[in-house]
């Protein structure tokens, strides 16, 4: 049995929160290109806020893949 179960637990949880933010971030972001005024404002938020907003709310599933590994690589080491 693994002693790293909360890591497990916390990266599950930071993984289901981090989709969820996703799905947010997209939803907001094609509200946000319709309800702006004129082309140029449509694109600015299609080509730049779109992929910052996306990047950002990435953060915690980058997060549960690091706690993932932490946990893979102490059950490594305390394996030998």
């Amino acid at each position: 049995m693994t002693q790293y179960g909360t890591l497990r637990m916390w990266a599950a949880f930071l993984t289901f929160f981090g989709v969820l933010s996703v799905l947010a971030a997209a939803a907001g972001t094609v509200i946000w290109a319709i309800e702006v005024d004129g082309l140029w404002q449509t694109l600015g938020v299609i080509l730049v806020g779109a992929p910052v907003s996306v990047f950002l709310v990435t953060v915690p599933i980058a997060l549960a893949q690091a706690l993932r590994a932490l946990a893979d690589v102490g059950d490594t080491v305390n394996a030998r």
